[in-house]
């Protein structure tokens, strides 16, 4: 059965305009607003379901029906650098930040290697059932899947922009996907 997977990444929030760890801060007023505004634009869909995050969780509320939140799409676990500044994490562990960006194994912050992300959601996404999903995932979410879709390799997570508000649509079925991306709400 093929898949129509609409891949939704929430408004920006604190963490990311600051340039820091997400650390499950929730959204502010200004960014649930986007998101409403952002609403109409989606294409009718079948299922809802959200990432565990708070922004995710918000973002999926805003949409209007009950989301079912899935731990398979849970952003990237970072550790001991949760909340902290990227900034200020890379002044303290140079060698550390440039291994984890250049290295998809890596998980110097004792969370979560990007490999292991892309493992993680590849094996949901082989599972996920057919008809129309729209999912609010974070943006590392939307990397790893699209990787999967394209059979890219990990060493390409980072070189995939995900800005805010924006819908990626995977469709087809495992093994073989096509991907649109980058398409604004």
């Amino acid at each position: 059965m093929t898949v129509r997977l609409l891949l939704i990444s929430p408004p920006a929030g604190r963490a990311l305009r600051e340039a820091r760890f997400d650390d499950g801060t929730p959204l502010a007023p200004a960014d649930l607003t986007r998101a409403r505004e952002a609403a109409p634009e989606l294409p009718p869909y079948e299922r809802l379901l959200t990432a565990p995050s708070a922004r995710c969780r918000q973002t999926a509320g805003v949409f209007g029906r009950d989301a079912v939140e899935v731990p398979e799409l849970a952003g990237l676990d970072a550790g001991r650098w949760r909340g902290r500044p990227l900034a200020e994490v890379s002044a303290a562990e140079p060698d550390a930040v440039a291994a984890w960006l250049s290295d998809p194994a890596a998980a110097p912050h004792g969370g979560e290697s990007v490999r292991e992300l892309c493992a993680r959601v590849t094996g949901w996404l082989e599972s996920a059932g057919g008809g129309r999903t729209l999912a609010v995932v974070e943006p590392e979410i939307v990397r790893a899947l699209v990787l999967t879709a394209l059979n890219a390799p990990g060493s390409a997570f980072w070189r995939i922009d995900v800005p805010p508000l924006t819908a990626t649509e995977l469709t087809g079925r495992a093994g073989r996907w096509n991907v649109r991306v980058g398409r604004a709400l």
